[in-house]
């Protein structure tokens, strides 16, 4: 893996988990501990849901063996997981506790 593409996931992740915790769930932290502690389990529900995009997308090319349902795979793969995460993230990362 080459050093940009891991930079810009790790940016993109950030990125993302502020926006989201802004502007989705305008979720307030209580400190720098419990914003860490927020982001390594948005962080974990995104490591989650990245295996059901990565096996919607191997598993169509593994079933079909072309390039066009391989990106059907990934983009049903990614539709669902970004379904779930936001469920995950509501359910379990950014829930407001003593509300």
């Amino acid at each position: 893996m080459t050093a940009s593409v891991l930079v810009g996931t790790a940016v993109g992740l950030v990125v993302k988990y502020v926006l989201d915790k802004k502007y989705i769930f305008r979720f307030k932290v209580n400190g720098l501990g419990h914003d860490t502690r927020t982001f390594a389990l948005y962080t974990l529900m995104g490591l989650a849901t990245t295996g059901v995009f990565w096996g919607f997308e191997f598993g169509f090319d593994y079933l079909f063996r072309t390039k066009t349902l391989r990106y059907a795979g990934g983009i049903i793969g990614l539709t669902l997981g970004y379904l779930i995460k936001y469920h995950m993230d509501k359910r379990f990362v950014f829930r407001q506790r003593g509300v």
